[in-house]
């Protein structure tokens, strides 16, 4: 450590101002373990006051924190998750509360990590404890590879085939065969499904398979339309097929916020919502709560799944199976029973 290119203030000052010696205020600058919280804190403001170069030496949580935790979010389709969508942000808040419980600071990191080489920068030039991952994106081999190395962290997202890290999310396959079962047993026959390319909508669409096999009903691949993981993608996408006069009677979409972009474009038309279709989302965001009409969706527990997501990092088990929240049904208005 040298001293400050602004003035000439050097270890010896500061050890001078603190009554301590030259080792002991090294010492406290990198946050050795041996020196007391008290006479960290105050070296530290004495280098502050003195403008002394010391932060890149501070710790990364505040002192008597029990640890940090980065979150980040990949890229998905070739751009950042945006932060403002309203189920990260509910399950952001999850995390933090969690964290806090454990007396444990969080962040929200500006990287984006697109390749395996992104993914080890995130990990290993941080002195948190940990990080927290949302979503996989495309990401399943870079994360499977990323366990070779000493790096602790956690996934938001789908169980894969071959995984070999942890990751916390739900049941989706379960989950998208529950709400197509559930219009099945309606007698919606003709059951459109709207969802993305990630992990989580495609293993969504094969619970929809599934459910459509089940109840005998035939599977169009017209009625099975990618969307973006947006409200304005899904209420295009079906103005579009409403302008084509395709026929359908139930929507299966694989969030809510993709189901209430449905619903504005199918009230826009003049089509009752759940008369003429009845519509189900997943996530059972507090929007799905509030919405007109009330959101029928498949509820992800997203403060059971703060809680686990930050005992991962704060916890670390050698075991890195997978945990899936449940997934349940919720009916609301959108389905009209």
């Amino acid at each position: 450590m040298g001293s400050s290119s602004n003035n000439n203030t050097t270890l010896q000052d500061l050890a001078q101002l603190a009554g301590v010696s030259i080792s002991t205020v090294s010492r406290a600058l990198n946050d050795h373990p041996l020196i007391s919280a008290r006479t960290k804190q105050r070296i530290w403001a004495l280098a502050r006051d003195h403008d002394y170069p010391f932060r890149p030496y501070m710790p990364a949580a505040p002192v008597g924190a029990e640890g940090t935790i980065v979150i980040v979010t990949p890229f998905m389709r070739g751009r950042p998750l945006p932060l403002s969508h309203p189920f990260f942000l509910e399950l952001l808040a999850s995390i933090g509360e969690a964290a806090r419980a454990r007396d444990c600071d969080f962040t929200v990191s500006h990287t984006t990590p697109a390749n395996y080489a992104d993914l080890v920068a995130t990990t290993t030039t941080s002195r948190a404890s940990g990080v927290i991952f949302l979503g996989q994106s495309m990401l399943h081999d870079a994360f499977n590879q990323l366990t070779e190395s000493n790096a602790n962290f956690v996934v938001w997202g789908a169980q894969m085939a071959g995984q070999l890290y942890c990751s916390i999310g739900s049941d989706n396959q379960l989950g998208g065969r529950r709400a197509t079962a559930h219009l099945a047993r309606l007698g919606r026959k003709a059951i459109l499904f709207l969802g993305g390319t990630d992990p989580e909508s495609m293993q969504r669409k094969r619970g929809y398979d599934e459910a459509l096999r089940e109840a005998g009903l035939e599977m169009d691949p017209k009625l099975v339309v990618p969307v973006d993981f947006e409200l304005e993608s899904a209420d295009a996408a079906v103005s579009r097929l409403l302008r084509r006069h395709v026929h359908f009677e139930g929507i299966v979409a694989s969030s809510d916020l993709i189901a209430l972009g449905a619903i504005r474009a199918l009230r826009r038309a003049g089509v009752s919502v759940p008369n003429q279709v009845s519509v189900v989302g997943y996530d059972d965001m507090l929007l799905a709560r509030l919405s007109t009409p009330a959101l029928s969706t498949i509820r992800q527990d997203t403060f059971e799944a703060g809680r686990q997501l930050v005992s991962r990092i704060l916890d670390p088990s050698p075991d890195p199976s997978a945990e899936r929240l449940p997934t349940d049904l919720i009916v609301r208005e959108s389905c009209g029973g």
